[in-house]
């Protein structure tokens, strides 16, 4: 399959998307110019600023949105206000980068050092109560995270490592028994995941030009071509939730050296998503 470009370079560095009525829609972030993108029936893209970086977004239960941001989270209230909650490091070397929600409502976000440092991120768990949580230290660049159609698996990826691991879940426990779910391959770098309802797992190829669907027993079995190298996340959404949703990067090319880094592009993909799973907080 081909995917088909649907906006113009809207973003610097594109990321996130998730496909949410309670949103609107479509949303997805321009990391690093802290903007949260919203995809509008007419084809128009919204841009709100909620800081320095952008990182991921997700519905809350009871309204607005919960927010991963520059050192740690905010939160979105049904009447738009924003709040941010407070900083969990200090280090202006490290920044937020991708995450998600759980089966049980608790919204994660993984960390990474601008400068792709080995082990200075962590994946951190914030709770409906407000807490937060330590998942995994020692992180690289921490990044797609998504969890089986029952709940009873979460897929993850450190980038650099070059491998899609698999991890149980329950909501005692959190994430045990880490272990490689697809080897590390020479087509690109994996990036943001998602699942469909049939449990299969979509990953993008930074640098790779191409989303990758692997069955729920790590096979490959469906290739998405993108006309652009950094394909950063992907989603499934619509109004059937059978669209597949990819976001790209421009970061680090020359300028005009490739005019559809940056752009959103769909593909009709002929498996059904599943809703997003939305914060309890």
């Amino acid at each position: 399959m081909r995917a088909e470009q649907l906006t113009g370079p809207v973003a610097y560095h594109g990321e996130g998307p998730v496909w949410s009525p309670r949103l609107g829609g479509l949303r997805w972030v321009d990391m690093l110019a802290g903007d949260v993108l919203t995809l509008r029936e007419n084809g128009e893209v919204d841009r709100r600023n909620v800081g320095r970086v952008a990182a991921v977004v997700r519905p809350r239960r009871g309204g607005g949105a919960v927010l991963g941001v520059e050192r740690g989270f905010a939160l979105e209230e049904p009447d738009g206000t924003l709040r941010h909650l407070d900083p969990l490091w200090s280090d202006d070397s490290v920044r937020m980068n991708e995450g998600g929600c759980d089966p049980d409502g608790r919204f994660y976000c993984g960390s990474m050092s601008r400068d792709q440092r080995p082990g200075a991120g962590s994946l951190y768990r914030l709770d409906p109560d407000g807490s937060v949580h330590v998942v995994l230290p020692d992180v690289t660049v921490s990044n797609g995270l998504e969890w089986s159609p029952d709940g009873s698996l979460a897929y993850y990826v450190d980038t650099p490592t070059g491998s899609i691991d698999v991890f149980d879940y329950d909501v005692e426990n959190g994430l045990t028994g880490r272990r490689e779910f697809v080897a590390p391959q020479s087509e690109g770098h994996p990036d943001g995941l998602t699942v469909d309802d049939e449990g299969g797992v979509w990953v993008a190829l930074y640098d790779g030009g191409a989303v990758h669907r692997y069955t729920a027993q790590g096979a490959l079995d469906e290739v998405v071509e993108v006309p652009t190298a950094k394909v950063t996340a992907c989603t499934i959404g619509g109004p059937r939730l059978d669209q597949l949703f990819i976001t790209t990067s421009a970061e680090n090319l020359e300028p005009g050296s490739d005019p559809l880094a940056g752009c959103l592009f769909t593909s009709d993909v002929g498996v059904r998503g599943r809703p997003v799973r939305e914060f309890a907080g």
